[in-house]
Protein backbone atom coordinates (compact mmCIF):
# COMPACT_ATOMS: atom_id res chain seq x y z
CA UNK A 1 0.00 0.00 0.00
CA UNK A 2 1.25 3.60 -0.72
CA UNK A 3 0.57 6.44 1.92
CA UNK A 4 -0.68 9.34 0.33
CA UNK A 5 -0.55 12.89 1.53
CA UNK A 6 -2.40 15.67 -0.65
CA UNK A 7 -1.74 19.37 -0.42
CA UNK A 8 -3.84 21.68 -2.39
CA UNK A 9 -4.88 24.83 -0.96
CA UNK A 10 -8.00 24.95 -2.82
CA UNK A 11 -10.80 22.92 -1.01
CA UNK A 12 -12.55 21.07 -4.12
CA UNK A 13 -9.51 19.98 -5.81
CA UNK A 14 -7.87 18.20 -2.59
CA UNK A 15 -11.03 16.53 -1.70
CA UNK A 16 -11.30 15.24 -5.40
CA UNK A 17 -8.17 13.82 -5.73
CA UNK A 18 -8.02 12.39 -2.64
CA UNK A 19 -11.51 10.48 -3.34
CA UNK A 20 -9.86 9.88 -7.12
CA UNK A 21 -6.62 8.17 -4.97
CA UNK A 22 -8.54 6.48 -2.24
CA UNK A 23 -10.54 4.68 -5.27
CA UNK A 24 -7.50 2.40 -6.26
CA UNK A 25 -6.81 -0.69 -4.30
CA UNK A 26 -2.71 0.14 -3.59
CA UNK A 27 -3.06 3.68 -2.88
CA UNK A 28 -4.23 5.28 0.67
CA UNK A 29 -4.32 9.04 1.20
CA UNK A 30 -3.31 9.33 4.89
CA UNK A 31 -3.52 12.95 5.39
CA UNK A 32 -4.63 16.03 3.43
CA UNK A 33 -3.11 20.10 3.87
CA UNK A 34 -4.04 23.52 2.65
CA UNK A 35 -0.42 25.09 2.64
CA UNK A 36 2.97 24.10 2.59
CA UNK A 37 3.57 25.22 6.11
CA UNK A 38 1.32 22.61 7.49
CA UNK A 39 2.05 20.13 4.84
CA UNK A 40 5.73 19.77 6.42
CA UNK A 41 4.18 19.26 9.80
CA UNK A 42 2.11 16.98 9.00
CA UNK A 43 4.67 15.04 6.37
CA UNK A 44 6.58 14.67 9.17
CA UNK A 45 4.28 13.47 11.46
CA UNK A 46 2.95 10.86 9.25
CA UNK A 47 5.72 9.90 6.84
CA UNK A 48 4.05 9.54 3.70
CA UNK A 49 5.46 7.05 0.67
CA UNK A 50 4.68 10.03 -1.50
CA UNK A 51 3.25 14.18 -1.09
CA UNK A 52 1.25 15.31 -4.39
CA UNK A 53 2.23 18.61 -3.67
CA UNK A 54 0.26 22.11 -5.47
CA UNK A 55 3.15 24.24 -6.11
CA UNK A 56 1.37 27.85 -5.72
CA UNK A 57 -0.44 28.39 -2.50
CA UNK A 58 -0.63 31.29 0.28
CA UNK A 59 0.79 30.24 3.79
CA UNK A 60 3.82 28.55 2.59
CA UNK A 61 4.49 27.68 -1.20
CA UNK A 62 5.06 24.12 -2.49
CA UNK A 63 8.21 24.71 -3.96
CA UNK A 64 9.70 25.88 -0.49
CA UNK A 65 7.65 23.03 1.60
CA UNK A 66 9.51 20.54 -1.22
CA UNK A 67 12.75 22.06 0.00
CA UNK A 68 12.17 21.86 3.88
CA UNK A 69 10.76 18.31 3.04
CA UNK A 70 13.74 16.88 1.27
CA UNK A 71 15.97 18.11 3.85
CA UNK A 72 13.99 16.88 6.78
CA UNK A 73 12.07 14.03 5.28
CA UNK A 74 14.53 12.87 2.47
CA UNK A 75 12.60 9.51 2.32
CA UNK A 76 9.09 11.10 1.60
CA UNK A 77 9.26 11.39 -2.47
CA UNK A 78 7.30 14.20 -3.96
CA UNK A 79 4.94 14.95 -7.00
CA UNK A 80 4.40 18.42 -7.54
CA UNK A 81 0.84 19.20 -9.53
CA UNK A 82 0.45 21.99 -10.94
CA UNK A 83 -1.77 23.80 -13.57
CA UNK A 84 0.82 26.91 -14.03
CA UNK A 85 3.64 25.37 -17.15
CA UNK A 86 6.47 28.06 -16.34
CA UNK A 87 9.82 27.12 -16.87
CA UNK A 88 11.15 28.62 -13.69
CA UNK A 89 8.74 27.36 -11.03
CA UNK A 90 9.09 23.80 -12.94
CA UNK A 91 12.84 23.91 -12.78
CA UNK A 92 12.55 25.65 -9.03
CA UNK A 93 10.61 21.83 -7.66
CA UNK A 94 12.56 19.29 -8.78
CA UNK A 95 16.23 21.72 -7.81
CA UNK A 96 14.01 21.68 -4.43
CA UNK A 97 13.64 17.98 -4.28
CA UNK A 98 10.61 16.98 -6.40
CA UNK A 99 10.69 13.45 -7.89
CA UNK A 100 8.15 13.93 -10.67
CA UNK A 101 5.66 16.96 -12.00
CA UNK A 102 2.03 16.34 -13.30
CA UNK A 103 -0.41 18.69 -14.50
CA UNK A 104 -3.67 19.27 -12.61
CA UNK A 105 -5.44 17.90 -16.16
CA UNK A 106 -3.69 15.14 -15.44
CA UNK A 107 -6.21 11.70 -15.66
CA UNK A 108 -6.67 9.89 -12.59
CA UNK A 109 -5.16 6.68 -14.06
CA UNK A 110 -1.81 8.69 -14.92
CA UNK A 111 -1.45 10.10 -11.46
CA UNK A 112 -2.35 6.99 -9.78
CA UNK A 113 0.56 5.44 -12.25
CA UNK A 114 2.84 8.98 -11.67
CA UNK A 115 2.53 7.98 -7.91
CA UNK A 116 3.79 4.53 -8.20
CA UNK A 117 6.66 5.33 -10.16
CA UNK A 118 7.11 8.31 -7.61
CA UNK A 119 7.44 6.15 -4.44
CA UNK A 120 10.02 3.71 -5.63
CA UNK A 121 12.31 7.14 -6.53
CA UNK A 122 11.53 6.93 -10.40
CA UNK A 123 10.19 10.69 -12.23
CA UNK A 124 7.21 11.08 -13.69
CA UNK A 125 6.91 14.03 -15.64
CA UNK A 126 4.39 15.08 -18.04
CA UNK A 127 4.88 15.29 -21.53
CA UNK A 128 4.28 19.18 -22.13
CA UNK A 129 7.07 19.35 -18.84
CA UNK A 130 9.40 17.53 -20.20
CA UNK A 131 9.46 19.72 -23.46
CA UNK A 132 9.31 22.65 -21.14
CA UNK A 133 12.47 21.80 -19.48
CA UNK A 134 14.56 20.58 -22.58
CA UNK A 135 13.85 23.99 -24.18
CA UNK A 136 14.76 25.82 -21.45
CA UNK A 137 18.14 24.34 -21.29
CA UNK A 138 19.31 25.69 -24.75
CA UNK A 139 22.68 27.02 -24.25
CA UNK A 140 21.82 30.22 -26.31
CA UNK A 141 19.05 31.38 -23.98
CA UNK A 142 22.03 33.88 -22.08
CA UNK A 143 22.52 35.12 -25.37
CA UNK A 144 21.15 38.11 -27.01
CA UNK A 145 19.06 38.24 -30.47
CA UNK A 146 21.64 39.31 -32.16
CA UNK A 147 24.49 36.86 -30.54
CA UNK A 148 22.04 33.99 -31.16
CA UNK A 149 21.73 34.88 -34.90
CA UNK A 150 25.36 34.90 -34.96
CA UNK A 151 25.90 31.88 -33.16
CA UNK A 152 22.93 30.00 -35.24
CA UNK A 153 25.21 30.62 -38.41
CA UNK A 154 28.26 30.11 -37.03
CA UNK A 155 27.12 26.47 -35.94
CA UNK A 156 25.75 26.12 -40.07
CA UNK A 157 29.87 26.28 -40.88
CA UNK A 158 30.12 30.41 -41.85
CA UNK A 159 32.57 32.39 -42.08
CA UNK A 160 32.48 35.35 -40.41
CA UNK A 161 32.36 37.41 -43.67
CA UNK A 162 29.72 35.30 -44.86
CA UNK A 163 27.82 35.90 -41.61
CA UNK A 164 28.14 39.77 -42.10
CA UNK A 165 26.44 39.99 -45.61
CA UNK A 166 23.46 37.65 -44.24
CA UNK A 167 23.05 39.70 -41.81
CA UNK A 168 23.81 43.20 -42.79
CA UNK A 169 26.31 43.51 -40.51
CA UNK A 170 30.50 44.94 -40.73
CA UNK A 171 33.11 42.01 -40.23
CA UNK A 172 34.26 44.20 -37.74
CA UNK A 173 30.81 43.69 -35.70
CA UNK A 174 30.45 40.12 -36.50
CA UNK A 175 34.18 39.72 -35.02
CA UNK A 176 32.82 41.80 -31.85
CA UNK A 177 29.89 39.47 -31.35
CA UNK A 178 31.95 36.06 -32.24
CA UNK A 179 34.23 37.10 -29.48
CA UNK A 180 31.42 38.03 -27.01
CA UNK A 181 29.96 35.03 -27.22
CA UNK A 182 33.29 32.77 -26.67
CA UNK A 183 33.70 34.60 -23.43
CA UNK A 184 30.61 34.01 -22.29
CA UNK A 185 30.44 29.86 -22.96
CA UNK A 186 34.12 29.91 -21.49
CA UNK A 187 35.82 28.40 -24.87
CA UNK A 188 38.15 29.87 -26.77
CA UNK A 189 38.28 28.83 -30.72
CA UNK A 190 34.76 28.98 -32.60
CA UNK A 191 35.25 25.52 -33.50
CA UNK A 192 35.12 24.87 -29.29
CA UNK A 193 31.52 27.14 -29.72
CA UNK A 194 29.96 25.30 -32.99
CA UNK A 195 31.09 21.53 -31.26
CA UNK A 196 28.87 22.52 -27.85
CA UNK A 197 25.88 24.23 -29.89
CA UNK A 198 25.83 20.71 -32.01
CA UNK A 199 26.10 19.28 -29.03
CA UNK A 200 23.48 20.45 -27.05
CA UNK A 201 20.95 20.49 -29.96
CA UNK A 202 21.46 16.77 -30.64
CA UNK A 203 21.22 15.82 -27.28
CA UNK A 204 17.97 17.98 -26.67
CA UNK A 205 16.50 16.21 -30.11
CA UNK A 206 16.63 19.42 -32.39
CA UNK A 207 19.81 18.42 -34.48
CA UNK A 208 21.88 15.92 -36.22
CA UNK A 209 24.78 14.55 -33.96
CA UNK A 210 27.63 16.13 -34.81
CA UNK A 211 30.31 14.69 -37.15
CA UNK A 212 33.30 13.12 -35.64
Amino acid sequence: MIRVMVVDDHDLLREGVTACLNGYEDIEVVGTAHSGEVAVEQALELQPDVVVMDLIMPGGGGVEAIGELSRLAPDVRVLALTSFTEAALVRSALEAGATSVQLKSVSGDDLAASIRMTAVGQSALDPSVTRLITNDRDILRGLTDREREVADLLATGLANAEIAERLYLSVYTVKNHVSNILMKFGVNSRTELVALILNDRYSRGTGAPPSA
